[in-house]
C-alpha cells in the first residue's frame, strides 16, 4: 500500500492547474499595434481623431485590424510589423508634432486571466526586434566643471580674506585637483585653513614651496567623486528616459551597468538614426553676460592676440564674430523645466519658449533688474566625439563647441518665461526645445555599442527558438518512454508539466523571454529528466537486491533523493552567480536556469511519486514496468 500524503496530492493538482491557467497566456499571440498619445497642447484623443485615423489608414490602403479609442489613447491594430511600420508613417504625417505615436505589442490575453493576474511573457529585443545601444559617460568633464568651480571659489575667498595669491587654476596632473600659489607660509596655512573650512569635500594638502612660490594643493576627496559618478549616471538616465518617451517608444529598457555605462534597448524601432540623434545629443543653453557685441573692437583684439581679460570667455557666433562673454553664467540648462519651438513675432525667425525653475527665474531676475540697457549672451554647447587612429588604436575624443546664437540688448526685466531667437532653422529649434524640455546630461555619452534586430530576424528567432524547446522535450519524452516503460512515460507527463509551470513562474513574475531564456529553457528540460534517471536506475538496483515492487519505489525515491538535492543545489549556486553577477542576456540566462531548477526539482521528485504512487498504491504488484 502506498503512503503517499494527500497533501501532497493536493500539492501536486495545484501545481498542475497553476501551470495550465498562468501558462495559458503566452498561447495568445500579440498583435502588431501603433499607440497615439496627445502632447500638451494638442486636441484630446476622442471618437473624431478615431475616424481621422482610420480614414487616412483606409486612403493609404493600409490593411488594420481595429482603430480604437482606449482611455486618453488611440490604438491601431496591424497584421504584421511592415503593415505595422507603414501606418505609423501615415499617422505621423497625419497628426504632427502633437501626438506622439510608438510601435507597440497589443495583447490579445482574455479579461478573465488578467483579472487574475496571467498574462504572457514580455519579448526580449533578440525576438521582438529592435536597436539596442551601449553608452559609455565620460565623467571626467563632470570632475573638470567641478574642479573649475572650486577653483572659481577658492580665489573669491582668498580676495575676500586678502589673502595674496599668484594663481589659482586645474592642476594638468590627475589626482592634484587645484593648485593654488601663494607668496608666503604664512599664506599658504591661512588658504589651508580657508579652504578647509569652506569646502569640506576637499583635501587640501601642502605642496612643494621654491623662493617666494608656495604651493597648496586641493583635490576633491574620494567619497564626493563617487558621490559625483552616481549623481551623474542617475541624471543621465533620467533624461535619456524623457528623451525615450519623448521619441514615442512603448516599454523601452533603460539601465545602468557597470559604473560607466548604461544599456538602452528600443523594440519596435528599425531606424536607429533618429534614437541615436536624440538621445545621444548634448546640446544645452547657458545664458551668460555679454562683455561688449559680436565684432566689436575688445572681442577683435582678443582674438587676434590671444589676450583674453580674465573675468571673461572668448567664444564665436555661427558667423565666426568673436564674442567676450562672462565666465559665470547666470542660468544654465539644468535650470530649464520647459521648452518649445515657435516663430519670433517682431522677425519672424525660429525661437525657442523657455520657462525656468524658482531658482532660475530668481536668479534671471535680479540680473536683468540690475542690467537693463546691458547685452546678455545666449551660448548653444554641444559636445561632439572625434575618432582618431594612433599606433594602430582607435581612440574617441569628446571635443565641446560653444556658439554664441544671440547676444542681445537687455530692454527690460523678465524672469521665469521668455524666448530666445538667433536659431538657424525651426528644425534646429524644435530639436533643441526638446532637448532642453527633457532635461540636459549631466556627462556626456558615447555609443560604444550598436545593434539592430529586425522584425523579421526576431520572428524567425521565436521560431527558432520554440522549435528547439519542442525537439529537445520531444527527444527526451521519447528516450524515455523507450527506456524506461511506464515509468519513463510518468516522467514525461512531469516534464511537460515542469515545461508548464516554468512558463508559468516567468509570466507571472514578469520575465522578459530571450533567445538566452530559450536556451536557459532546453537546458532545463534535459536537467530535468536526470532526476528521474536516477530514481528510476535506484528502482531497478533495488529489484534487483530482490525488495518487492513497493518497496522498491519507496527506496528508490528516498535513496534518490540526496543525490538529486546535491546536484540541484551546485547547478543553483551556478545559476544564481549568473542571475546576480550578470546583466543582460547573461542574466536572462541565470533567471531562467534558476527557476527551472527549482520546478524541476518539484516535478521530478514530488509529483512523479504522486503518479506513481496513484497508479501502484492499491495495487498487489509482482513486477515494475521500468
Amino acid at each position: 500500500m502506498s503512503d503517499f500524503p494527500r497533501w501532497k496530492y493536493a500539492l501536486v493538482v495545484l501545481a498542475m492547474l497553476f501551470g495550465i491557467v498562468y501558462a495559458l497566456p503566452n498561447a495568445f499571440l500579440p498583435l502588431k499595434a501603433v499607440q497615439v498619445s496627445a502632447n500638451k497642447g494638442s486636441a484630446p484623443v476622442d471618437g473624431a481623431l478615431r475616424q481621422k485615423v482610420a480614414d487616412a489608414l483606409a486612403r493609404d490602403q493600409v490593411a488594420t485590424g481595429e482603430v480604437m479609442v482606449q482611455g486618453d489613447q488611440l490604438l491601431a491594430t496591424f497584421p504584421n510589423a511592415d503593415v505595422q511600420k507603414h501606418g505609423a508613417d501615415t499617422i505621423k504625417a497625419l497628426l504632427g508634432d502633437g501626438y506622439t505615436v510608438a510601435f507597440k505589442l497589443q495583447s490579445t490575453v482574455p479579461r478573465w486571466l488578467t483579472m487574475i493576474g496571467a498574462d504572457s511573457m514580455p519579448l526580449g529585443l533578440d525576438l521582438q526586434g529592435g536597436v539596442h545601444f551601449l553608452m559609455q559617460v565620460d565623467q571626467s568633464g563632470v570632475v573638470d566643471k567641478l574642479e573649475n568651480s572650486y577653483a572659481d571659489d577658492i580665489r573669491n575667498q582668498l580676495r575676500q580674506k586678502d589673502i595674496r595669491y599668484e594663481s589659482v587654476a586645474r592642476s594638468a596632473v590627475a589626482g592634484q585637483g587645484i593648485v593654488t600659489v601663494l607668496r608666503s607660509s604664512d599664506d599658504r596655512s591661512k588658504a589651508a585653513d580657508l579652504i578647509a573650512a569652506n569646502s569640506p569635500d576637499l583635501s587640501v594638502t601642502d605642496g612643494p614651496s621654491t623662493g617666494d612660490r608656495y604651493v597648496l594643493y586641493a583635490a576633491i576627496k574620494p567619497a564626493k567623486l563617487r558621490e559625483l559618478s552616481l549623481g551623474t549616471i542617475k541624471q543621465n538616465l533620467g533624461t535619456l528616459r524623457n528623451r525615450i518617451n519623448a521619441l514615442g517608444v512603448s516599454e523601452p529598457l533603460i539601465q545602468q551597468q557597470g559604473e560607466n555605462h548604461i544599456v538602452v534597448e528600443l523594440a519596435g524601432v528599425q531606424d536607429p538614426t533618429e534614437a541615436k540623434k536624440l538621445i545621444g545629443a548634448t546640446a544645452t543653453l547657458e545664458y551668460r553676460p555679454g562683455i561688449g557685441y559680436p565684432g566689436d573692437p575688445r572681442a577683435v583684439e582678443a582674438a587676434r592676440t590671444g589676450s583674453i581679460p580674465p573675468d571673461a570667455n572668448l567664444y564665436y557666433t555661427s558667423n565666426q564674430a568673436p564674442v567676450l562673454v562672462g565666465k559665470r553664467p547666470i542660468v544654465t540648462g539644468d535650470e530649464l523645466i520647459n521648452a518649445s519651438s515657435g516663430v519670433d513675432q517682431n522677425n519672424g525667425t525660429p525661437s525657442v519658449n523657455v520657462t525656468l525653475n524658482a531658482s532660475g527665474a530668481k536668479k534671471m531676475q535680479e540680473f536683468t533688474n540690475a542690467n537693463v540697457g546691458k547685452p546678455m549672451a545666449v551660448l548653444l554647447i554641444n559636445t561632439e566625439y572625434e575618432t582618431s587612429t594612433v599606433n594602430g588604436k582607435v581612440t574617441r575624443t569628446p571635443k565641446t563647441t560653444y556658439t554664441v546664437i544671440n547676444d542681445a540688448t537687455i530692454q527690460s526685466p523678465f524672469g521665469k518665461e521668455f524666448s530666445t531667437n538667433g536659431l538657424g532653422s525651426p528644425k534646429e529649434a524644435s530639436d533643441l526645445a526638446l532637448l532642453l524640455k527633457s532635461g540636459s546630461l549631466a556627462a556626456p555619452m558615447d555609443i560604444v555599442e550598436e545593434n539592430v534586430i529586425g522584425p523579421s530576424l526576431g520572428q524567425q528567432n521565436i521560431t527558432k527558438g520554440f522549435d528547439a524547446v519542442m525537439l529537445g522535450l520531444l527527444l527526451v519524452l521519447i528516450c524515455a518512454a523507450v527506456y524506461y516503460k511506464l515509468f519513463g512515460l510518468v516522467a514525461d507527463i512531469a516534464l511537460f508539466f515542469n515545461l508548464l509551470i516554468l512558463v508559468a513562474v516567468m509570466s507571472m513574475i514578469g520575465v522578459t523571454l530571450t533567445m538566452p531564456g530559450i536556451a536557459g529553457i532546453v537546458l532545463t528540460l534535459g536537467m530535468a529528466i536526470d532526476a528521474n534517471v536516477l530514481i528510476c536506475e535506484r528502482v531497478r538496483e533495488e529489484l534487483r537486491n530482490g525488495s518487492t515492487p513497493h518497496a522498491a519505489i519507496h527506496a528508490g525515491y528516498d535513496k534518490a533523493w540526496a543525490t538529486i538535492l546535491d546536484a540541484n543545489v551546485t547547478h543553483l549556486i551556478a545559476a544564481l552567480a549568473l542571475m546576480t553577477m550578470g546583466t543582460g542576456a547573461i542574466r536572462g540566462f541565470g533567471v531562467t536556469l534558476c527557476i527551472g531548477i527549482l520546478t524541476s526539482m518539484f516535478t521530478s521528485v514530488v509529483m512523479t511519486h504522486a503518479f506513481t504512487a496513484l497508479i501502484h498504491g492499491r495495487r498487489k504488484l509482482k513486477t515494475l514496468s521500468v
